[in-house]
């Protein structure tokens, strides 16, 4: 009570107190309280800081109402995101906003060895793709009759120009690419009905003349990027094709202008056609809507702060363009890609998991003794604690110390990351998210939702699954009974309904129907998932048909159905992993046909010794690659090792069904020992 009394009459120091206490300290004593002070303050002005969430990470979707086991984003109310700025509905008016915003900066960048990049600006973007949209138009192509472009070029800024020369004037964009291989370009051709084809060099148009020279054919025009010789122009002629560069048809567009024909959100923008593992390419339809409001769904998932992302399956392009940015493009080859990433010092940096892979590996190759290693593992986990409090950021002590090179590799202005297109390994994403120090996102969809439609939110640093629904779509799983994935329980195929689903397969209803059902829901034949917080996981595939690291499709059945050709092979079983970037095989060998060939050539041993036998393994790896070849197989369809295994897959072994179909995630099981010990040998 005494003490309470003491405080209640207690006063405050008055300023002539304080003073006359600070007067009465030394010099040495004043100075060392005001670095202290200075410190302190520094300390506060300076301290990292927790980003602030989009939302509650406990709940990231939320049950969409009237709808069982679908979900939605928690970002959103019960309508759907169509489109993110209101002047910015279309593809054509994502680049008139991005003009306006910019105040005309530059658009479109691009370098020669050893050079600085060189800009385009907005207004010369936008100058550029109206007079090449004009001579599309002055040569017979209109939304409504021939409106198909087809574009076979790497990404540069002449595709992005002839891509928007397409939206300016309603037309529609048909990519085409190397990996879809000579037969794909040529039936995608003759789907497309297409009269023009833009290439960037001569070995693309001589491909398109390859497709087209011995049959009757829709092209009329191939426009070139770079020059070509006589030779080429020739051909093209014997073809009934002319040949024109794209500054001729600049000219053209020039001497002949034409008033933009804007498009509606629902008109066609672009058709992607599917790599077609399992047969002949579908060429997926997408609109301006799709594409718009897929994309103005990454800016909304990253409010605030509000970062840039770009859509998985058109590139950056759309986002970008929409807020006035710069696109930089890499010299055209793979080898030189640090180098235009240390010059161009990119922000925003779209990559694949292969990349991450190798990222990941190179860093961890570079820690080559245990004390590098040690404080390697140990700056990561300081990190990875930083960013499972929310901090992200390149300027700790570890980054000065451990991590300066990892981030000076891809520019060190890194502020967003994001991958997709194939799964990518919980380490190798925890790792680099640490090392990089920046927004790390990982998303997962497929063409026919327009790329993207769950996203792992800023702020959620866990891995092991694809994120929340995307805010343009929601996402539903359904009963898949025969795998013994029921909905009830969390599990099922995952299905998309919303604004970014595609309109269906270019002249082909009855796919369409087999990929959107009648109430909407598009299905993707991929097995999710829901996590106590509300983000899908991918844990197995429908169909037998899976993605590797780089993002190809592979149909195992069929290249197995190849390999059993061989002589020497009675079973096999091919296996992708998709975290890995090749094929593997297990090979049960011909127990009746192995023992005679090995007998002629001088091999001794019973059968199974054989099959231990490495020069076996060697004859048969080859063997195989060769009838690979032979059927056409695609170089990432091939296995690049096998096993050899002496007991016949059977009904009675479990490996086999009743009607002796092969039991994939029981082999997958039985043989996992094998699988992981030859993915281990190739990187070595």
């Amino acid at each position: 009570m005494q003490i309470q009394e003491l405080l209640k009459q207690a006063q405050p120091p008055s300023v002539d107190d304080v003073k006359q206490y600070l007067s009465s300290l030394s010099p040495k004593t004043l100075i060392s309280m005001g670095a202290i002070a200075g410190l302190v303050s520094y300390w506060y002005a300076t301290r990292p800081k927790a980003q602030k969430l989009p939302c509650d990470l406990r709940q990231q979707s939320v049950p969409v109402k009237g709808e069982e086991f679908a979900r939605r984003s928690a970002l959103i109310g019960d309508k759907l995101l169509t489109y993110y700025f209101e002047d910015a509905k279309t593809l054509y008016e994502v680049l008139l906003r991005g003009l306006r915003v910019s105040n005309n900066g530059p658009c479109l960048g691009s370098r020669k060895p050893k050079q600085p990049y060189e800009w385009i600006s907005y207004s010369e973007v936008v100058e550029r793709a109206e007079a090449l949209g004009s001579a599309f138009i002055h040569r017979g192509h209109s939304k409504t009759q021939d409106p198909h472009i087809g574009i076979f070029a790497q990404n540069r800024p002449e595709w992005t120009i002839c891509e928007l020369a397409c939206y300016m004037y309603s037309l529609v964009s048909v990519p085409l690419y190397d990996t879809l291989g000579a037969e794909a370009i040529d039936y995608i051709i003759d789907k497309a009905t297409l009269a023009t084809v833009v290439c960037d060099v001569p070995a693309k148009a001589h491909s398109v003349l390859d497709c087209v020279s011995a049959r009757q054919h829709s092209v009329r025009t191939i426009v070139m990027m770079e020059s070509f010789d006589s030779d080429l122009a020739a051909r093209a002629q014997a073809c009934g094709i002319q040949i024109l560069t794209l500054k001729d048809m600049e000219v053209i567009g020039k001497a002949n202008r034409q008033q933009p024909v804007p498009p509606r959100p629902d008109d066609l923008a672009v058709i992607c056609f599917t790599s077609g593992t399992t047969g002949n390419p579908k060429g997926a339809m997408l609109t301006h809507e799709n594409v718009v409001c897929n994309s103005s769904s990454y800016i909304k998932m990253t409010e605030p702060p509000l970062y840039i992302y770009y859509d998985l399956c058109l590139s950056p392009k759309v986002v970008m363009l929409s807020h006035g940015g710069r696109i930089g493009y890499f010299q055209g080859d793979i080898r030189f890609l640090s180098d235009d990433l240390i010059t161009l010092k990119p922000t925003i940096f779209p990559v694949v998991p292969r990349l991450l892979n190798r990222m990941y590996d190179k860093i961890l190759g570079q820690a080559n003794t245990p004390l590098k290693r040690w404080l390697l593992d140990f700056a990561a986990r300081r990190k990875q604690a930083e960013m499972n409090r929310g901090i992200v950021r390149r300027n700790s002590i570890w980054d000065q110390l451990i991590f300066r090179k990892v981030q000076a590799s891809v520019g060190g202005s890194v502020k967003v990351m994001l991958t997709g297109a194939a799964p990518v390994s919980g380490t190798v994403l925890t790792f680099l998210r640490a090392a990089l120090g920046c927004q790390f996102l990982e998303g997962y969809g497929q063409t026919e939702c327009t790329a993207g439609c769950t996203v792992t939110l800023s702020g959620d640093w866990s891995a092991g699954h694809v994120g929340a629904p995307m805010p343009c779509n929601a996402v539903k799983l359904v009963d898949v009974a025969e795998m013994n994935y029921l909905a009830a329980n969390g599990e099922g195929e995952v299905c998309v309904k919303g604004p970014n689903v595609f309109k269906g397969y270019l002249k082909d209803p009855e796919k369409t129907a087999e990929a959107i059902d009648e109430n909407g829901w598009l299905h993707t034949g991929d097995i999710g998932k829901w996590q106590p917080n509300g983000t899908l996981k991918i844990v197995d595939r429908k169909k037998h048909i899976f993605k590797l690291a780089q993002g190809e499709y592979i149909a195992p059945e069929k290249i197995e159905n190849i390999y059993i050709r061989s002589d020497l092979v009675a079973q096999a079983f091919v296996h992708g992993d998709s975290l890995q970037a090749c094929l593997v095989a297990i090979i049960v060998p011909d127990p009746d046909t192995l023992p005679a060939w090995a007998k002629k050539r001088g091999l001794p041993g019973s059968f199974q010794e054989l099959c231990r036998n490495q020069d076996v393994k060697k004859v048969i790896l080859e063997d195989i690659v060769r009838l690979g070849k032979e059927g056409g197989l695609k170089s990432f369809e091939q296995v690049k090792d096998v096993a050899l295994h002496s007991e016949m897959f059977s009904v009675q072994n479990g490996l086999l069904t009743p009607t002796f179909k092969a039991k994939r995630a029981d082999l997958r099981n039985a043989f996992r020992q094998q699988i992981d010990e030859l993915y281990s040998d190739i990187k070595m």
